[in-house]
This record gives structure tokens, C-alpha cells and sequence, in this order.
């Protein structure tokens, strides 16, 4: 008995491990068929969300072109324009959107005022002239239809230089106004390179072609010479607001030492005419209805600015630039 094999065992034993080996694979085949037809199913979807999503954009970008200028009749309206931010080239409040946003109001055949809605610390004295300079020449090309300015949270230094150029000037009594001045800054690093032991290698041909160099100790004739030239652009500044307030400029000489004010504070200076919102002075033209001719970027350049584009351009200038500055 001990020892004993069945004949039958013997035959189905093959047979038996036959049947489980295929079980196997049509395991193995079943699981891999299933993976597959998930992994088309998610590219499936993944290629249609892409789809979607450049149609979207493709969408925004042609109807972002629609703006002010294909605007119908409105039977009056009061044209506004947004001088938001820092004022520089290629930025919302560089002299080329400005310039070319009150070009757009004033083709305009109903527009019957125009109001720049300023909220900007200031920026380029360049761009601040060239936007003064062209809404005095809309101003004289235009008569009928008057420009205002309403400064919102802030209109400082090179914001205010473009206010003055305009009929009249209006703003909250916690706005902040006024700020006409000059600055330009920099950092030197020649006592910490000492310290370190660094040794600064520089090769110019001109005797001032290493002027400002933040390596370098002061030179005093070019410190001199640098005050001077802030001097200089100061000087128009003071000329030009004057130029545009005239006699109601409270006769003061801290009005141009770069101090800013209260709106409240800035009406008494003579700085502002009253106190009112964009709103409030559009209904006090008999014009409520407002309508923003503010030329701002295209759908895909805001797209490729949110990519992180502005973030460099930012950076960059924060870390190479020293430009002179209205403050």
C-alpha cells in the first residue's frame, strides 16, 4: 500500500498543469488588453483636452481683437482710459498704449470726454513727457472734447506729470498725489570686495565709461555731474507742471521737493481740482455711460506673460537697470 501511485493521477497530472499554465497567460493577456484599453482611453482624453484648450485659446485671440474701435454708436459716451502700473516702455502705461488708447477715444464719434484713470507710482520721465506732450496736442487738435484725469490709490511722480496736462485734475481724499521729484539709486560693494579680497578687473576706453559702477568708490567730479543731469530733468518736470496748472498752483517751493499728499491736502495745494470718482465726474458731464478704450495686450501675449515671461523681464530689470526715475 505505502508507495502507491495511481495510474489515473499519473494521466491527469500533465493535463492538469496544462490547464493552468494557459490560465496563466490568458491572465497575463486579459491584464495586458486592459492596461492597453486604459492607456488609449487617457490618450484618448488627454489629446481632446489639448484640443479644447487650443481651441479655447485660438477663440480668445480672435474675438480679443474686437475692441473700442469696432465700437457702434453709444449716442454719447465718456471714453476712459486705465494708466494702471509702472510707467515704461512696453508696459500698460508706456507712452505707445497711452498714446495710442487716446487716439482710439478721440476717433471715436461719440466719445464727448475723455478721463485717464490713474493709479501709478510714477516710472519713465521719457514716456511721462511723450504722453504729456501728445494729450496737449490732442488738447489743441480736439477742443471740444475735454480731457481729466482721475487719479484712484496713486497718482505720484511721473503719474502726476501726465495728469498735469490735462483740463483738470480729480481724486479721493486718501489718494496719493504729487511726488515731483527726481531719484536714481544704486548699492556699492568696493569696501565689501575688500573685505572678501576680490579683486575688481575693469577694462574701459573713455575716461567715464565705467561711470556708476557699483564695484568702483565714488568719483566726485562724476557725482557732480550725475546730480546735475537729475537737476536737468527735475527742472522740466517743475516746468512742465507748471506749464499745464498754471496760477492754480499754490505758491510754494515744497511743492517740488518730491513730498507727496493726501488728495485732500493736494486740492488745497492747488495740485487737484476736487474730489471726485471716474463715475461721479462722467455724470457730471451728462455722459454716465463710460466705455474703457484702454489698448491692453492680446490673449496670447497675456498668456505668454502668465508662462512667466513678465517674471524675467521683472527680474532683469530689477537686476541690471539704473535708470533715472520720476519719484
Amino acid at each position: 500500500m505505502f508507495g502507491y501511485k495511481s495510474n489515473n493521477s499519473d494521466a491527469l497530472g500533465p493535463v492538469e498543469g496544462t490547464n493552468k499554465e494557459w490560465r496563466l497567460i490568458e491572465r497575463v493577456v486579459m491584464a495586458n488588453t486592459l492596461e492597453l484599453r486604459r492607456g488609449r482611453r487617457w490618450g484618448i482624453f488627454f489629446k481632446l483636452l489639448t484640443f479644447i484648450y487650443v481651441l479655447v485659446i485660438a477663440v480668445f485671440f480672435i474675438t480679443g481683437n474686437s475692441g473700442p474701435s469696432t465700437l457702434g454708436k453709444t449716442g454719447g459716451h465718456v471714453a476712459v482710459i486705465d494708466i494702471d502700473g509702472v510707467i515704461a516702455v512696453g508696459e500698460l502705461a508706456g507712452a505707445d498704449a497711452v498714446i495710442g488708447s487716446l487716439t482710439e477715444a478721440l476717433r471715436h464719434a461719440d466719445t464727448k470726454a475723455v478721463i485717464l484713470r490713474i493709479n501709478s507710482p510714477g516710472g519713465s520721465p521719457v514716456q511721462s513727457a511723450y504722453i504729456f506732450n501728445e494729450i496737449l496736442r490732442q488738447r489743441a487738435l480736439n477742443e471740444e472734447i475735454p480731457i481729466y484725469s482721475v487719479i484712484v490709490d496713486s497718482g505720484a511722480s511721473g503719474a502726476y506729470y501726465i495728469a498735469a496736462a490735462t483740463q483738470e485734475i480729480y481724486a479721493n481724499g486718501a489718494s496719493i498725489v504729487g511726488s515731483i521729484g527726481v531719484t536714481a539709486a544704486g548699492f556699492g560693494y568696493q569696501e565689501l570686495m575688500d573685505k572678501v579680497g576680490i579683486e575688481r578687473r575693469q577694462f574701459t576706453s573713455g575716461d567715464h565709461k565705467a561711470f556708476l559702477d557699483p564695484f568702483s568708490a565714488v568719483n566726485p567730479d562724476e557725482q557732480a555731474l550725475f546730480e546735475a543731469l537729475l537737476n536737468d530733468v527735475h527742472q522740466q518736470f517743475i516746468r512742465d507742471v507748471k506749464l499745464g496748472r498754471g496760477d492754480r498752483l499754490l505758491d510754494s517751493p515744497k511743492l517740488f521737493s518730491g513730498l507727496f499728499w493726501t488728495g485732500s491736502q493736494a486740492l488745497e495745494l492747488g495740485l487737484i481740482d476736487g474730489l471726485k470718482s471716474t463715475a461721479e465726474l462722467a455724470r457730471e458731464l451728462g455722459y454716465p455711460q463710460t466705455i474703457d478704450f484702454t489698448l491692453r495686450p492680446s490673449p496670447l501675449e497675456a498668456f505668454a506673460r502668465n508662462l512667466g515671461v513678465s517674471l524675467a523681464q521683472g527680474l532683469v530689470k530689477f537686476g541690471v537697470s539704473q535708470g533715472v526715475t520720476l519719484n
